[in-house]
């Protein structure tokens, strides 16, 4: 970059220059930011939505739909941006690694290690996406975005930048305990970078069967004695083998002598003094323990009652390493079970379960975003997380079809897809032969099209015929009860009806089908401007909810192709 000569600059222009070097970012990542082919095509063609109705998928009681599209995960991004604005509970993500061993693309070329801008082909690839997916979370959503060593620490920044206001906690994950071997490090572990609100609780507690029993009566040397905090000592009530209340902080002046004193109207009173009638203290003061009450148990041990905390649920700590999380066991060879395709280092199903588990505090109709699906896990696991405790979570999987991995298949068609349908449906093990029964759902399978972005009335008219899938997709309404000429009517298992009229000439065609349904309806109004024909449904007694079409979805594509 050539020397500025300020020397000869003027007085405005100047000024120009340091208000311009003010805004300049004072902490945070930079990077020359590379320009990207499907990025750029938006200015040309804007991505719509068509469904491949031979690989739908149905199971019979099954409310939610889930939904898969093969695209570029920009272009899909861009589609979910119109139809699931501030719908998404959880994004999970495993983006590529960028390993310099042409793990990924970049303007349809491998990037590997001799390129000397992968590192800002990758943080532009990822800062687009991610630009697009916050969009979709919801005020209290969360993101997952898994990572390991080689974009670990600017993947970090840039999560700083895109969410300042969040708080960003990275998870270190044991996934390969075997390890990497480096020239200094064997390299055992993997990241997963959580990013949620920063007031308020987000991050559920685990649950464990074998929860193990500790001492309520503090121990050890003088800390753990009555004087060193009064207001720990108190009787807790224990009537027929049961905790059932506690009683006042007692008074420097009492000493019962003794930690079980008998009443006469069967309370046992219950104090921290240990069998050398030593008076110590409670581990929570009287003002505390209500909070963790229902971790309290009486036990009997030698004849007396003692207190004990039965500690079920914990805070998920900051580093995994439990087996299950081994992606060689629960990813690779659990993935060749069940597909005869190869996909390079699938993840751990345990490990993706775990994080979505953690983020959606036992929310049963929580929607998971997967925009780098690859082999599906993350629809895999959101299926296990419903057959297990019955939840109606549904999942949005987004991946290309492209042949990454040398067999000549691609990877949403003969990979993500295919696996998704066996867990869905029930498979035979293609290593073990056992059968496994189906874990149902439903699936409907898009694939990303495009039309014109030149706003002629002609491609206005083009992006109507195109614009079923995304109306239905933002509605949730897939079932066609009724087709015109020029409209449609679709409703859900909720009984919501969406109509879409793609013409004038099907405005009172669907109007007297209205009237016949004697529902209200969301409609989608052809109009080549803002308007959404409001004169012409004054006589429908408010029993639509009128919008314009094309303009709701060129406004959104108009904000984010900027």
């Amino acid at each position: 970059m050539a020397k500025k000569d300020y020397d000869n600059w003027s007085k405005t222009e100047l000024v120009r220059e340091i208000k311009k070097l003010e805004k300049r970012k004072k902490y945070g990542i930079l990077w020359e930011d590379k320009p990207e082919k499907v990025a750029t095509l938006c200015k040309e063609k804007l991505p719509i939505l068509e469904e491949d109705t031979k690989k739908e998928i149905k199971t019979h009681n099954e409310k939610s739909v889930n939904i898969m599209i093969e695209g570029d995960n920009y272009h899909a991004l861009s589609v979910l941006n119109y139809t699931h604005k501030g719908k998404v509970d959880v994004i999970y993500i495993d983006p590529p690694y960028n390993t310099g061993s042409k793990d990924w693309k970049y303007n349809n070329d491998y990037v590997d290690i001799n390129d000397q801008w992968r590192h800002s082909k990758w943080l532009s690839f990822m800062e687009k996406r991610l630009r697009l997916a916050k969009r979709l979370l919801k005020r209290n959503g969360v993101l997952i975005c898994t990572i390991d060593k080689n974009e670990h620490s600017a993947l970090g920044l840039l999560l700083q930048e895109l969410f300042p206001n969040r708080e960003i906690v990275c998870v270190t994950i044991i996934h390969n305990p075997g390890g990497i071997q480096g020239l200094n490090f064997s390299h055992t572990n993997e990241y997963a970078y959580f990013v949620h609100p920063s007031k308020g609780t987000f991050i559920s507690k685990v649950k464990r069967d074998d929860a193990p029993q500790t001492a309520f009566r503090d121990w050890g040397k003088e800390t753990s004695k009555r004087k060193a905090a009064k207001t720990c000592f108190y009787p807790i009530y224990v009537k027929s083998g049961e905790i059932i209340g506690f009683g006042e902080v007692c008074s420097e002046e009492f000493h019962p002598n003794k930690s079980n004193i008998h009443r006469k109207d069967g309370i046992i009173e219950v104090y921290p003094i240990d069998q050398k009638g030593i008076e110590r203290k409670w581990r929570f003061s009287l003002k505390s323990v209500e909070d963790i009450k229902d971790e309290l148990v009486c036990k009997k041990v030698k004849n007396e009652w003692v207190i004990v905390r039965e500690k079920k649920d914990y805070r998920w700590k900051t580093v995994w390493t439990e087996n299950k999380y081994n992606a060689n066991v629960y990813g690779t060879k659990l993935l060749n079970n069940i597909i005869k395709g190869t996909f390079p280092y699938p993840k751990s199903l345990y490990a993706v379960e775990d994080c979505i588990k953690a983020v959606i505090h036992n929310k049963n109709n929580a929607t998971i975003l997967d925009f780098f699906a690859g082999s599906g896990t993350t629809g895999h696991a959101v299926l296990e997380l419903n057959h297990k405790d019955g939840g109606d979570r549904k999942f949005i999987l987004c991946t290309n079809n492209e042949n990454n991995n040398g067999d000549g298949g691609g990877i949403a068609e003969e990979i993500c897809y295919p696996r998704v349908k066996k867990i869905i449906k029930g498979y035979i093990g293609t290593v073990d032969k056992k059968q496994y029964g189906g874990l149902g759902g439903n699936l409907k399978y898009f694939k990303t099209d495009f039309v014109d972005a030149e706003p002629t009335d002609k491609n206005k008219r083009k992006m109507v015929a195109k614009s079923t899938e995304m109306l239905c997709l933002k509605e949730e309404c897939f079932e066609e009860v009724k087709k015109g000429t020029d409209f449609k009517i679709f409703k859900n298992s909720q009984d919501k009806h969406l109509g879409i009229i793609y013409d004038d000439d099907g405005i009172e065609p669907f109007k007297k089908e209205v009237k016949k349904l004697n529902k209200k309806l969301v409609v989608y109004v052809f109009s080549l401007d803002e308007s959404a024909r409001e004169e012409e449904f004054e006589d429908m007694d408010g029993n639509v909810e009128l919008k314009p079409i094309p303009a709701v979805i060129l406004n959104v594509y108009k904000r984010i192709f900027k």
